[in-house]
């Protein structure tokens, strides 16, 4: 069995696969993760592999339980990924990045595909249909164009994530919400009808946490999976455990 484990600012995703069978996701603090792991242990005791992505530095404490426990793999500029990554700057390309195109290449490797990550970020990542990763965009979230819109103002209020965004607003209130609710409905339809006009058979996966609030929203025909990310970093861990 595999432990994934995805390191955020303020929490950690665990995960559990049978090989390629996703069974379980856990969250913790960082703080928790090495009670948690042995809660995690007791229920699954197959557990053999892990793989660590982090965004933060410090780690310490998180990769030695693991190393402990486990044959532990790291997410780093070291370990071998299943796509040719001809990105201008790899050393800095986001460890969620990899892991998206790490799944989109297990899934869809022959396939031109777009995998766009709604979340803190909004990130769009091409791989074409010969398995090269070419690099994408990033753009700011919901929330962080709500937060951007009241912290870079002097009158303008925070607005909440809640409600119904109509196109015309009548109030300060909602003339906020129907300028960043629609505006990245627009820009996620406009982005993706131009990666279709210079790539045929375009497949769209949309994953990240405001997925399933844009996915009824766009227009376009896009195929939603919420652990698109776990799945890659489980598909790089079985692809480098096994060489």
């Amino acid at each position: 069995m595999n432990l994934i484990v995805d390191v955020g600012n303020s929490l950690v995703k665990i995960a559990v696969f049978q090989r390629y069978k996703h069974l379980k996701t856990f969250w913790a603090s960082l703080e928790e993760f090495p009670k948690k792991f042995q809660e995690i242990k007791k229920e699954y005791p197959e557990i053999r592999f892990s793989i660590l992505a982090s965004v933060v530095k410090d780690t310490f404490h998180i990769e030695k339980v693991l190393k402990n426990e486990t044959q532990l793999f790291v997410l780093d500029e070291k370990i071998d990924l299943p796509f040719t990554n001809k990105y201008a700057t790899p050393n800095t390309l986001g460890k969620d990045r990899i892991a998206l195109v790490a799944a989109g290449a297990k899934q869809f490797k022959e396939n031109n595909l777009l995998v766009i990550d709604a979340g803190t970020c909004i990130t769009f990542d091409f791989k074409n249909d010969q398995n090269e990763y070419l690099g994408g965009a990033i753009s700011p979230g919901i929330e962080m164009r709500f937060k951007a819109l009241h912290n870079f103002t002097d009158n303008l209020p925070f607005v909440e994530f809640v409600g119904e965004a109509h196109l015309i607003g009548d109030s300060t209130h909602s003339s906020i919400l129907s300028g960043v609710v629609n505006g990245v409905v627009a820009e996620i339809d406009g982005l993706v009808d131009r990666y279709k006009t210079e790539n045929k058979y375009l497949t769209v996966i949309l994953t990240g946490g405001n997925a399933q609030f844009l996915l009824k929203r766009v227009k376009n025909s896009i195929f939603a999976n919420p652990n698109f990310l776990l799945e890659g970093l489980n598909y790089i861990l079985e692809s480098n455990k096994t060489q």
